[in-house]
């Protein structure tokens, strides 16, 4: 194939020429996290060129009727699991009557919202698979990478002073078959979640779905209104959640707030599992339903409000992990045996890949332990190589991507700093050997607790709000950072690529909250009559005052000469 050298906008370009303008930066692949680092780009002055192996952005969220050149899609039903006030880019809210949870349509159209409103898309080159990314000969001086793409048949060659790699995690399909004696003796329709997009076809038939987690939960409940009957087998359990909290305000902002991770940070680790177990099985009791978590085995949750009901009615049926199959049957560990199997779904996940790196690169970027603060591999000395949304936390991975973006792009200007990847790397292979040794554990593949990995990379950044400062510049905002949803918007507040609409923003995130929901207009109670929030208010105060009266008055007593206390306390 013949090859020729890419520069913007398609233009051949001498790749010996000396960069006298901004650093070109490659961007692989135009999903959320694609989009965010063209913007981030952008906002310090870089050039980027964005390569999307579709016609179309969105990554995952691009919906097809079938798997496109192998590429993972949501399938239609699919609906967020994190609230649009938590899974916004910082600069640009949703729109106030969106849904809090929203479908893919919706979710998607935002996307195309983002990236119309900051003009994103004439940097993009779609249809067009990156080959290959390979250190330029003069790497170790310039940090500089070559890029070989292919668009229609036509390979182009083009160097980049830096690469950001956002193929996120859904690329290579999981398919454990080996893991399942007899499976290549079953004589039904095996296929990976990857390849599910619709209930049809599966109309009466006895359907088991291999996997509990956030898509073999979806899977199963939208089956369960058309098969015959859906199984749904785990080897480990979860606590399955639902999207709302009490009060029924979306439960992501009920539970992500800066005063609850600084509770947690203070009470022992055993007494917090011990409040949260009883939290979760005093709306639904997992032992009973076949749910609870097997001992040994690492916390999950799953997001599903329809699941404990579809168990209830009997739609769905729990059972234990797979031992083995026959021509038409599952046999599993309990010993129990389910026949007549028409359909075995696998939603076992996905493997780490990055095809287009060399060895040892590649190998080394699919362990996160040898990722500096996930971002950047530790093996290489300079650090123009960023890996955007490989990353698991326990929030919106958009919000946690957009952030890791806006450092990287830091990093790559010189204005932001990386420990050397020497000390980095010995630091990484110490931990790995403990690891092999059993001395300590291997938390690397956990999910991240959101508020301190975000605060990590504002912090490098220099976008860290401070809650002190805040509190005597601006009470009103501060109450809200601290005791109130940890939005995004709040690492727009201060430092580089500050947005002054992010207060207001933080200030009116309960009104677009609420705002979808207020689709049937109700009678106002007489304005004479005090309202739940001002008593909440006086009452508030009023326990202050005692506590602070009581407190007073032991004080004291403990200064009075012990005889005149005795009197004192006797009267």
């Amino acid at each position: 194939m013949e090859i020729t050298t890419l520069g913007k906008a398609g233009e051949p370009v001498n790749v010996e020429a000396e960069h006298t303008m901004a650093k070109r930066v490659a961007v692989i692949g135009a999903g959320v996290s694609g989009l965010s680092s063209i913007k981030c780009c952008l906002d310090e002055g870089l050039e980027p060129t964005c390569f999307e192996r579709s016609d179309d952005i969105g990554g995952l969220w691009k919906f097809t009727e079938s798997p496109e050149d192998g590429m993972t899609r949501v399938y239609r039903s699919l609906v967020t699991n994190v609230c649009k006030e938590m899974s916004c880019y910082s600069d640009f809210p949703f729109q106030e009557d969106y849904p809090n949870f929203m479908n893919q349509r919706q979710f998607w159209d935002y996307l195309h919202k983002f990236a119309q409103h900051f003009d994103l898309l004439k940097y993009i080159h779609f249809k067009t698979t990156v080959c290959s990314v390979t250190k330029h000969p003069e790497f170790s001086e310039t940090g500089q990478w070559e890029v070989i793409t292919e668009t229609e048949g036509k390979q182009e060659r083009a160097v980049f002073d830096a690469v950001m790699v956002c193929t996120g995690h859904f690329l290579s399909p999981r398919f454990p078959l080996e893991s399942f004696p007899g499976i290549h003796k079953f004589k039904g329709q095996i296929l990976h979640s990857q390849e599910y997009k619709i209930p049809e076809g599966f109309q009466d038939k006895r359907v088991l779905v291999i996997g509990l987690g956030n898509t073999g939960g979806d899977i199963a409940v939208e089956l369960s209104r058309t098969a015959a009957q859906v199984l749904l087998s785990t080897r480990t359990g979860a606590w399955v959640i639902s999207r709302s909290s009490y009060g029924g305000y979306p439960l992501n902002m009920m539970i992500t707030r800066r005063f609850y991770t600084l509770i947690q940070r203070v009470l022992p680790s055993c007494f917090l599992m011990w409040i949260q177990e009883r939290q979760m099985n005093r709306r639904l009791n997992h032992e009973n339903y076949g749910l609870s978590i097997t001992k040994g085995r690492k916390t999950k949750f799953v997001v599903n409000d329809e699941l404990p009901t579809c168990i209830l009615c009997g739609t769905v049926t729990m059972k234990n992990g797979v031992r083995e199959f026959t021509e038409t049957t599952a046999v599993f560990e309990d010993g129990t045996v389910e026949e007549n199997i028409d359909v075995v779904i696998f939603t076992t996940g996905y493997t780490y890949s990055f095809p287009f790196l060399e060895e040892p690169l590649k190998s080394l970027c699919v362990k996160k332990m040898f990722l500096y603060k996930l971002v950047f591999p530790l093996n290489l000395e300079r650090a123009t190589l960023a890996i955007i949304g490989f990353l698991s936390t326990k929030g919106s991975i958009l919000v946690g991507t957009e952030l890791q973006a806006r450092w990287a792009t830091r990093v790559f200007k010189g204005l932001c700093e990386i420990p050397p990847s020497q000390k980095l790397m010995a630091e990484a292979i110490k931990k790995e050997q403990l690891i092999k040794r059993g001395v300590i554990k291997d938390t690397s593949e956990d999910k991240l607790d959101y508020i301190p990995y975000m605060d990590d990379l504002a912090a490098s950044i220099g976008t860290k709000p401070s809650i002190p400062f805040l509190f005597l510049t601006d009470p009103r905002l501060a109450w809200e950072v601290f005791f109130g949803p940890c939005t995004s918007y709040q690492y727009r507040l201060v430092g580089p690529g500050k947005w002054e609409g992010a207060r207001n923003a933080i200030l009116t995130q309960w009104d677009r909250t609420l705002k979808p929901l207020k689709t049937r207009l109700l009678p106002e109670p007489p304005k004479s009559a005090p309202t739940l929030h001002t008593l909440k208010a006086w009452g508030t105060l009023v326990l202050f005052a005692s506590l602070l009266l009581i407190y007073k008055s032991s004080v004291c007593l403990n200064l009075m000469p012990g005889k005149l206390r005795t009197e004192f306390s006797l009267s």
